[in-house]
C-alpha cells in the first residue's frame, strides 16, 4: 500500500492538474503594422465586433497580418472568423480571455463555433459551396479553410465556455501549412470540444472538461498533426475523439477521462504517441476501430499509465489489451499491418512491451523551449535596420547580432547580401514567417558559380540557438547559397520556419508568387534553375537539436532538409518538404535522429524523379507517421518514397504513401474541392538500394531494416505456376480488355499507343495515333471502345482493330436508357471518402462511415451514357473534374479516368471492385446506369484491381496478387518482380492471367 501511495503521489507530479496560465508575451512585441484590439475587455461587454474588425483590418494589409489581443476578458456573443495569414496573439502580464457567455443563443444545438479558421474572402457573387458548419450565427458566404489556407495562428490566449452552451467549441482548427495554436488554456464546461478540427501543429495546449478536448475528421491537406507538452483533464466522453486526423502526440498527459483516445467507428488513424501519460482512464487508454484495415496504425513508445487497467480497446473485435497492473510503462505499443522484413508482405498485428513499475518517472522536458521574454527582445528596426525590401540591412542585423542575445525581427523584408552568424547563444525571433522575411537577392556576389555552401543563417558551432518565426528566402539565381546552416547543439531550435522561394511564398506587395511558368516545366525566369541551391535548411559538423513546424518548399534547392555528417540528437516534429526536384530529405551519415510526422509532396512538373525520404550510411534513425505524398496531376510512376543505402536500425512506423488528392473544380457558383485518385503513386514504399529488396506495402505500421536483410524467396499460386514477361520498355501501362478470342488491348497513355497481346502474334501495335487514350473496353462485335482525356468532359471514340487507321468512330454522351442485353462497363477501382467534407452529423455527433459513404456514392445511377457501335456495352458518363485552366495543360479526373481498367457485367449480376480508400474489395450488384448496390465487403485487401477465374477464384492486386477462394478464404499469393497495376483473365480459355505494371506485360500461366 506503502508502494502504490508513493506511485501515485509520483504519478500527480507528473501528469499535474491543469495550471494556471501563464502570459507568454508579457509585453507587446515593438511592431507598428499589428493591429491592436480596442474593446472593453470586462466579461461582461459583448466584444464580438471589436475582435472581428481587427482581425478584417489585418487581413486587409493583403497576404494576413498580426493582431495583438491586451490582457482582458472578452465575451462573445457570435462566431469570429480568423482569415488566412492572420495570427491573433494574447499580450499582457496576464494571458486575455475569449468568453462564451452562459446560455449564449446559438450554441445549444448540433455544432457552434466560437473561432473559424476560415478560407479567404470571396467575391459576394459567387456562392461557396460547402460553407463550414457551425457559425452562428450561420454564415453561407464563408469560405472554410483548405489545403491553400497558410500561416494562421493563435498564441497565447485562453478561452472559456460558460454554462448552458452544450453545442459550443472554442475553434474550428481546420488549415494547412503553417497554421498553429500554442499557450492556450480552455475551460470548456458544457461545451461539446476545445478543437474542432485539427491543423498542422499545435503547442502547450490544456484542455479542462468538455465532452472532448478535441474532436476532429481529417486534416483540410490530409496532412499530420502534431500535439506538443499538453494535457487533457476531466473530459466527459474522452480526451480526444477522432479519425484520420493523422495524430502524432509528444510529451502528452490524459487524466480523470473515461477514454485518452477514440478512434470514431469505420474509421482508422496513423495515430502515434512518444512520451503519452494516462491516468485514471477507466475504460482505456486508446480505443481502435477497423482494427483490420492498413489505414489504422497505432503506435506508442515509451507511454506510461496509472489507474488504467485496460490500455487498448477494439472496437469491432472487443478485444483488450490489459494493463500491467497499477501502474506501467509501456515501452512500445503497435497495432497494424506489420512488415517480417524487406521484400514481404505483411499481417495485422498487435504487440506490446510493458511492465509494471513501483514509481512512475517524473515530468520530461517540454519538447519545444519557451521564447525568452519579449522584455529581452532587441529590436532589430530599433538597431538600424529597414525591412523595406530595398535597404541592405546585412551590417545592422550583424551588429545587433553581435551586440544582443536576442534580435527581434518586427513584419517586414529584410535583404541581406551576405552570411549572418550567430553567436551560440543567439536567439532570431520573428512572429509571422511569411510577413518577416530574411531575403537574398538574386545574383548576389558570394553566392555565384561553383563553390562550397554560403549560408543566409549560419548557426554557432556547438551552440544554443533558437530560431523562431522568421521566413529565409535565398532567391532563384544563388547557386552556393543554403538558407539555414546548422551546426548547433543537441538543446538547440528552430521552430515556425518556412524556406521561402517555392509554393506558398508571399511577396513584399502581398502578391502570390509562382515558380512556374505556363506548363509547370520549369520556372518562367529560365535563369532560375530549380534544383540548382544547396539544401535549405542543411544540419551538418555534428548539429542537431529540435526541428519544430518546418516547411520547406523552394524548388531552387536541391532538398529541403539534409542531415550530414552528425551523431548529435535531433528531433523533427511536423515538417512539410515538398515541391523538390531530386530529394525531400536527405540523411548522410547520421545517427540518433527522430523524424516524427514528416511530410512530403511531389507535384506534376518538378517532381517526377523526386525521391522523398534518402538515408545514407546511417543508423539508429525513427521515421514515424511518414506520409509520402505524390499529386494527382502527376503523370509519370516512380519506384520508391524512400531508398536506403548502406543503413541499418532505421525504424519506420506508421508509413502512408499515396497520391490521392482534393482538386479544386470552379464555375459560375463558386469553387469546391472533391477527390480524385491518381494513377502515380510511388509504386513502393522503400527501395533498399543496397540490397536490392523493396517494400511494396504501401501503408503499414511496422518495419524494422537490420544491416543484412535475408532473401526473399518470390510465392506463386498455385505451386508451379509460371510468371512470365511478355514485354517491357513501356512508359506506364493501363486500361486493359480482353475480347472474345483472348486478345489483350491496353493503352501506353503517355506515347498515345493501343497494343495488342496474343499468344499468336505476340505483341502488336494496334493504334499509334490514338489521342490521349486511357481505357478500353471491347464490345461483342469486337470493336475497341477507347475513352479518352481529351476534350472538357474527356471523350469516347471507337474503332476496330485492324481496320484502316483513318477508321475512326466518335461516340457522344446521350441520355441513359434501359439496354435489357448490354453489359455496363465500370471502373474496376475507386477512391471514394469524403475527404474535404465534415461528416459529423450534428443531431447525433456520430461520423458517416467510409464504408456508408461509398455504398451511398456507388448506388448513384448516372443521367448519361455511352453506347459501344453493336449496343452490347454501355460506358456512364462519370462527372469530369478540371483542374487548371481550360486547354490542354487542364488535369482531367473522373472515376472512369482514375482507373486503372474496367470491368463489365449486366444488370442483374454481382461484381468484384476495389476501394482504394478502405484498401478493400467489395461485391456488389449492378443495377441500371452504372449504380452499385449491395455491397459487400470481400477481402481486407485492394487498391488497384480486381478479377475472377473460371472457377470464381478472386485475384486482387495490392502489391502483389493475393488469390481467394469464392467465399474470401486467401488461398495464396502470386509474385510478380513489378508492382502489379491491372489483372485481366484472357488468352485461350481465358486462363491466362494478365498482370499489367507500369513498364511492363507480364502473364502468369498456371501448370
Amino acid at each position: 500500500m506503502a508502494a502504490l501511495v508513493l506511485l501515485l503521489a509520483a504519478s500527480a507530479q507528473a501528469a499535474p492538474v491543469l495550471a494556471a496560465s501563464v502570459s507568454a508575451f508579457a509585453a507587446a512585441p515593438d511592431d507598428p503594422s499589428a493591429v491592436v484590439v480596442r474593446a472593453v475587455g470586462d466579461g461582461r461587454a459583448d466584444d464580438s465586433a471589436a475582435l472581428q474588425g481587427a482581425i478584417d483590418a489585418a487581413a486587409a494589409k493583403g497576404a494576413g497580418g498580426l493582431v495583438f489581443l491586451p490582457s482582458g476578458r472578452y465575451r462573445i456573443s457570435k462566431t469570429i472568423f480568423l482569415w488566412p495569414g492572420v495570427r491573433v496573439f494574447g499580450v499582457g502580464a496576464t494571458r486575455p480571455l475569449i468568453l462564451l457567455g452562459d446560455a449564449t443563443p446559438g450554441f445549444q444545438k448540433g455544432l457552434a463555433n466560437m473561432v473559424i479558421f476560415a478560407g479567404a474572402k470571396l467575391d459576394p457573387a459567387r456562392r461557396v459551396p460547402f460553407p463550414p458548419p457551425g457559425s452562428v450565427p450561420f454564415n453561407k458566404d464563408i469560405a472554410d479553410a483548405n489545403p491553400n489556407t497558410f500561416y494562421s495562428a493563435m498564441s497565447n490566449i485562453d478561452f472559456k465556455i460558460g454554462e448552458g452552451n452544450p453545442a459550443a467549441t472554442a475553434i474550428r482548427f481546420h488549415a494547412a501549412q503553417h497554421a498553429y495554436l500554442s499557450h492556450m488554456t480552455f475551460d470548456i464546461g458544457s461545451g461539446l470540444a476545445g478543437l474542432y478540427h485539427v491543423a498542422n501543429e499545435a503547442e502547450d495546449l490544456h484542455f479542462k472538461g468538455g465532452r472532448y478536448g478535441i474532436l476532429a475528421e481529417k486534416t483540410s491537406p490530409a496532412w499530420g498533426f502534431v500535439l506538443l507538452d499538453s494535457t487533457f483533464e476531466g473530459q466527459r466522453d474522452a480526451a480526444i475523439r477522432e479519425h484520420e486526423a493523422r495524430l502524432t502526440l509528444v510529451n502528452v498527459a490524459m487524466r480523470d477521462t473515461p477514454v485518452g483516445i477514440e478512434i470514431d467507428r469505420g474509421y482508422g488513424d496513423w495515430l502515434w504517441g512518444k512520451d503519452v501519460r494516462f491516468e485514471n482512464l477507466s475504460k482505456a487508454g486508446v480505443v481502435i476501430s477497423n482494427e483490420t484495415s492498413v489505414y489504422t496504425q497505432v503506435g506508442f513508445e515509451n507511454a506510461t499509465a496509472v489507474k488504467t487497467p485496460v490500455f487498448a480497446r477494439f472496437r469491432d473485435s472487443g478485444k483488450t489489451v490489459p494493463g500491467q497492473g497499477a501502474a506501467y510503462r509501456v515501452a512500445s505499443f503497435n497495432h497494424g499491418l506489420t512488415l517480417p522484413g524487406l521484400g514481404q508482405m505483411g499481417a495485422t498485428k498487435t504487440q506490446m512491451k510493458a511492465e509494471a513499475v513501483a514509481t512512475s518517472p517524473g515530468p520530461r522536458a517540454a519538447a519545444i523551449r519557451a521564447l525568452p521574454a519579449v522584455a529581452q527582445w532587441a529590436n532589430v528596426r530599433a538597431l538600424g535596420a529597414k525591412g523595406d525590401n530595398v535597404t541592405d540591412d546585412t551590417a545592422a542585423i550583424q551588429r545587433a547580432i553581435d551586440s544582443h542575445r536576442v534580435v527581434y525581427f518586427p513584419a517586414g523584408f529584410y535583404v541581406v547580401t551576405d552570411t549572418l552568424r550567430l553567436r551560440p547563444d543567439t536567439v532570431l525571433i520573428g512572429l509571422h514567417p511569411s510577413l518577416t522575411q530574411i531575403v537574398l537577392p538574386d545574383l548576389t556576389p558570394g553566392y555565384q558559380g561553383v563553390g562550397a555552401p554560403k549560408a543566409l543563417v549560419l548557426s554557432g558551432a556547438k551552440g544554443d540557438n533558437i530560431v523562431s518565426g522568421l521566413g529565409l528566402n535565398t532567391g532563384g539565381v544563388n547557386p552556393r547559397a543554403t538558407a539555414l546552416l546548422w551546426t548547433a547543439g543537441e538543446g538547440s531550435m528552430v521552430n515556425d520556419v518556412k524556406f521561402q522561394g517555392g509554393h506558398g511564398t508571399n511577396l513584399y506587395d502581398g502578391t502570390r508568387f509562382n515558380p512556374y511558368n505556363a506548363n509547370a516545366t520549369a520556372d518562367a525566369d529560365p535563369t532560375k534553375r530549380w534544383a540548382g541551391q544547396y539544401p535549405s535548411l542543411w544540419v551538418t559538423d555534428g548539429g542537431g537539436g529540435t526541428f519544430a513546424n518546418i516547411w520547406s518548399p523552394s524548388t531552387y534547392a536541391y532538398s529541403g532538409i539534409y542531415i550530414s555528417d552528425t551523431q548529435t540528437p535531433g528531433h523533427i516534429y511536423q515538417a512539410s518538404v515538398e515541391h523538390h526536384v531530386r530529394t525531400e530529405i536527405s540523411l548522410n551519415r547520421v545517427a540518433h535522429w527522430e523524424l516524427l510526422a514528416p511530410q512530403t509532396e511531389e507535384e506534376a512538373g518538378e517532381g517526377e524523379d523526386t525521391v522523398s525520404l534518402e538515408i545514407r550510411d546511417s543508423h539508429d534513425i525513427l521515421v514515424a507517421n511518414y506520409h509520402a505524398y505524390r499529386v494527382t496531376r502527376t503523370r509519370k510512376p516512380a519506384a520508391a518514397a524512400a531508398k536506403i543505402y548502406n543503413s541499418h536500425d532505421i525504424r519506420f512506423r506508421n508509413v502512408a504513401v499515396n497520391a490521392e488528392s482534393g482538386v479544386g473544380l470552379c464555375d459560375e457558383n463558386g469553387c469546391a474541392t472533391f477527390l480524385r485518385l491518381s494513377k502515380y503513386p510511388y509504386e513502393n514504399a522503400i527501395q533498399d538500394v543496397t540490397s536490392g529488396l523493396l517494400v511494396r506495402e504501401r501503408q503499414f505500421a511496422v518495419l524494422d531494416l537490420p544491416a543484412n536483410p535475408p532473401p526473399v524467396a518470390p510465392s506463386v499460386f498455385p505451386a508451379g505456376a509460371r510468371v512470365e514477361k511478355l514485354g517491357d520498355g513501356f512508359y506506364s501501362l493501363g486500361g486493359g480488355a480482353v475480347d472474345a478470342a483472348g486478345t489483350l488491348y491496353f493503352t501506353d497513355r503517355r506515347h498515345q499507343r493501343i497494343y495488342s497481346w496474343s499468344d499468336e502474334r505476340k505483341l502488336s501495335i494496334v493504334r499509334d495515333n490514338a489521342l490521349d487514350p486511357i481505357n478500353l473496353a471491347v464490345d461483342g462485335s469486337g470493336n475497341l471502345l477507347v475513352l479518352s482525356s481529351d476534350g472538357r468532359d474527356g471523350s469516347v471514340y471507337s474503332f476496330r482493330p485492324g481496320s484502316p487507321d483513318t477508321e475512326v468512330t466518335v461516340i457522344a454522351a446521350t441520355p441513359a436508357a434501359d439496354h435489357p442485353r448490354a453489359a455496363t462497363v465500370l471502373p474496376v477501382n475507386w477512391w471514394n471518402n469524403g475527404e474535404f467534407k465534415d461528416q459529423l452529423d450534428l443531431q447525433t455527433y456520430q461520423f458517416t462511415t467510409l464504408a456508408q459513404m461509398f455504398a451511398r456514392d456507388m448506388a448513384l445511377p448516372k443521367p448519361k451514357e455511352y453506347v459501344s457501335p453493336d449496343g452490347s456495352l454501355t460506358l456512364p458518363a462519370y462527372r469530369v473534374f478540371q483542374q487548371g485552366p481550360p486547354d490542354y495543360r487542364a488535369m482531367r479526373f473522373s472515376d472512369a479516368l482514375d482507373t486503372y481498367g474496367f470491368t463489365t457485367a449486366k444488370p442483374g449480376q454481382r461484381v468484384f471492385v476495389t476501394n482504394g480508400s478502405e484498401n478493400k474489395t467489395y461485391s456488389g450488384l449492378v443495377g441500371q446506369h452504372g449504380a452499385i448496390t449491395d455491397l459487400k465487403p470481400f477481402a481486407d485487401r485492394g487498391g488497384e484491381s480486381v478479377a475472377t477465374d473460371g472457377e470464381g477464384r478472386v485475384y486482387v492486386a495490392n502489391g502483389q496478387v493475393f488469390v481467394y477462394a469464392p467465399d474470401g478464404r486467401e488461398l495464396g499469393r502470386v509474385d510478380i518482380p513489378e508492382r502489379p497495376l491491372q489483372l485481366l483473365f484472357g488468352g485461350p480459355g481465358k486462363q491466362t492471367l494478365f498482370v499489367l505494371t507500369h513498364h511492363a506485360l507480364y502473364a502468369v500461366r498456371r501448370p
